[in-house]
């Protein structure tokens, strides 16, 4: 398919289980700061063409990719000579050098593969705000039709709610890129949520600490998890609490999430495939969706 091509109105596909993975069309994909970034904070470049390949491959068999990418942060860190960057100011001062290196590298890596990258930035008026929402879900539309593949980050360098988390009192609507990934999975009507980081799966506790750790490879709707969240990886805002609390806002809504390791070659394959990797949440049965 041409990357100008149109494609049909979206039409969201019911997935019962991994079996279901093969037929997922809408597909949001959210990659974390681990993923995008190497142990010096540099672009991870070999691991993001390798995932960057996947969804054009994705793209050109008529499915609607859109990219959460994390990562901007850490770039402009590094570009700025900033270790870890300390309060507001320096936050919004990477976010507003590192976003530019970011987006190049998706414009130029999916040129190289026959796609436009556009860039979309977001805070969280775009969905708390119904005009706002509605232009947003039209832009999306619109550029999955043209054959573009979106890619999506919260506007850091202009944003102050979601980077700080909660600000006199008021709680953002999403504070990291793994609830808005599950926001715009949701409003979107994806057929499937994925989440790249640095964890394999989710474990009963924390593997880095418990090496008796059990990854968990399914669950249910509404399931009781006897699982220990605690503890928080590296660079990124999002630990594994924010994870699993993302995965059940998009469950909730019907679509179902893959959580797994976008350290692992072509694990993009393997989750679009339908294999048994990462933690699989299935999503509500269409009568208990709000």
């Amino acid at each position: 398919m041409s990357p100008t091509t149109k494609i049909s109105a979206h039409q969201k596909t019911q997935l019962a289980g991994r079996d279901d993975l093969p037929r997922a069309c809408r597909i949001v994909m959210k990659f974390g700061t681990q993923v995008v970034l190497d142990a010096e904070g540099r672009p991870a470049l070999s691991r993001l063409y390798g995932l960057m390949e996947t969804v054009a491959e994705l793209r050109r068999r008529g499915g609607q990719p859109v990219l959460v990418s994390s990562g901007a942060i850490g770039l402009g860190a590094r570009q700025l000579g900033i270790k870890k960057p300390a309060g507001l100011p320096q936050k919004q001062a990477c976010a507003a050098a590192g976003q530019g290196q970011l987006m190049s590298i998706y414009q130029e890596g999916f040129a190289r593969m026959g796609f436009c990258a556009a860039q979309v930035l977001l805070t969280e008026d775009d969905f708390s705000d119904p005009i706002r929402h509605a232009n947003l879900r039209h832009t999306l539309d619109t550029l999955l039709e043209l054959g573009a593949i979106p890619v999506l980050n919260e506007n850091d360098t202009v944003s102050t709610l979601e980077l700080e988390r909660s600000f006199n009192g008021h709680t953002p609507v999403f504070s990291d890129n793994d609830h808005l990934s599950a926001l715009v999975a949701t409003h979107l009507e994806a057929d499937l949520l994925v989440l790249l980081s640095d964890v394999t799966a989710l474990h009963t506790r924390n593997p880095e600490l418990d090496p008796d750790a059990t990854p968990l490879t399914e669950v249910p709707f509404g399931a009781k998890l006897q699982v220990d969240l605690k503890g928080t990886s590296g660079r990124g805002r999002g630990g594994m609490v924010s994870k699993v609390e993302a995965a059940r806002v998009a469950a909730r809504a019907g679509v179902p999430v893959v959580l797994a390791s976008g350290l692992v070659f072509r694990i993009l394959d393997q989750i679009l495939a339908g294999d048994p990797v990462g933690t699989f949440f299935l999503a509500a049965p269409q009568g208990a969706r709000p």
